[in-house]
């Protein structure tokens, strides 16, 4: 299965990307593309890889691992794991990852680092945040994170590398870029508060919100539709 609109739909959203970071003042090199490949076939990935995409994001685990199985040959593929995660699910996180965007509970980061095996290298992980305080959504409340933050940087196997969130959608630049702010001010006290951690990372921006993302200092950017188009649903 080719993609025929794949080789332009991923070189606008690289251009888009730098465009941003040229309008931000930022280095080209100090934000990059996680592809959101969710519902997206083995193919179709591997074929953003031959157009050099490195690093994709999958939120439902049973489908992905079938793709990284399909992929395996890739060996310098990086895998996020960006969903909500059930706490007997996270062996095979722990064991087939290199990321995980979504832990909001220290128990889940616990079996995460007492599962992860001892030839992988720390598995790192992005505390999700929720940011706009909404009921559907998941994460840690901001005023819990740097709690949080503290007990997960103790762990053995895993590295807290940043911050995620999923703001509530927004009209205007300003409104989008009120909570990417507030993220980025809550990773800024959490590098004060935690010297010892490499806290480098803000896994936040869309499809629709890349730009104000990219103001508000995102290193991750996830782009699912700008990429792919739009998901499957069947």
């Amino acid at each position: 299965m080719i993609h025929s609109a794949l080789p332009e739909s991923l070189a606008k959203a690289r251009e888009r990307l730098h465009q941003a970071l040229k309008e931000a003042g930022r280095p080209l090199n100090s934000a990059s593309l996680l592809a959101v490949s969710k519902t997206k076939p083995a193919a179709v990935i591997r074929q953003a890889w031959q157009l050099g995409q490195r690093e994709f994001g999958e939120n439902y685990l049973q489908e992905a691992l079938e793709k990284q199985a399909d992929l395996a040959d890739l060996d310098d593929i990086v895998w996020h794991f960006i969903g909500p995660l059930q706490s007997n699910k996270t062996r095979a996180v722990a064991e087939r990852f290199d990321w995980i965007h979504s832990v909001d509970r220290l128990k889940i980061a616990k079996r995460l680092s007492e599962q992860r095996p001892a030839h992988l290298p720390p598995l790192n992980i992005c505390l999700q945040v929720n940011i706009s305080r909404e009921d559907s959504k998941s994460g840690v409340l901001p005023e819990e994170t740097a709690a949080l933050a503290a007990e997960v940087a103790k762990l053995p196997n895993v590295q807290l590398r940043g911050l995620m969130a999923i703001p509530a959608p927004a009209t205007t630049l300003e409104a989008q870029r009120e909570p990417l702010a507030a993220l980025r001010n809550l990773l800024v006290s959490l590098q004060a508060a935690l010297p010892q951690a490499p806290l480098d990372t803000l896994s936040m921006g869309m499809s629709d919100d890349l730009e104000a993302a990219v103001f508000e200092g995102a290193t991750l950017v996830r782009l699912g539709t700008a990429i792919f188009g739009a998901r499957n649903t069947d």
